[in-house]
């Protein structure tokens, strides 16, 4: 627990000890009438440390998210019906090329269609990658 510490009244302390009187304390240290002391503690200090580094790695990440969200370079597409009976795989066996992998095609296709299942309906209209 943090615990700040305020003195209303200057000279009296609540555990009864007296302050040391002004002519006692150095004299580097200048204060004018009225002003009273506040500290923070060790763990006070702590916490606000902790708490400012939380907050710069926050805005870097944000930062670098912002970045990593750009848009990709155009691809030029083809819109295709789908036929009764079709799959999103029969689809991704015909736009494949050569010795390239069918389910790196489907993902792509559902990438592209923004799809979240491979189920396609009779009629339904995706998008497809032009050669």
């Amino acid at each position: 627990m943090t615990t700040l510490v305020w003195d209303a009244q200057p000279g009296v302390r609540r555990d009864g000890a007296a302050r040391r009187p002004a002519a006692a304390r150095p004299a580097t240290a200048t204060r004018s009438p009225g002003v009273s002391d506040l500290r923070l503690t060790g763990r006070g200090r702590t916490v606000a440390l902790v708490l400012g580094a939380a907050l710069a790695v926050g805005a870097a990440l944000s930062a670098q998210s912002a970045a990593a969200g750009s848009p990709a370079d155009p691809v030029r597409v083809e819109t295709v019906t789908v036929a009764a009976g079709e799959t999103l795989w029969e689809i991704a066996g015909q736009v494949a090329g050569r010795g390239e992998d069918r389910r790196d095609v489907v993902a792509r296709l559902m990438d592209l269609n923004g799809l979240t299942e491979t189920g396609l309906v009779a009629g339904q209209q995706i998008f497809i990658p032009s050669p």
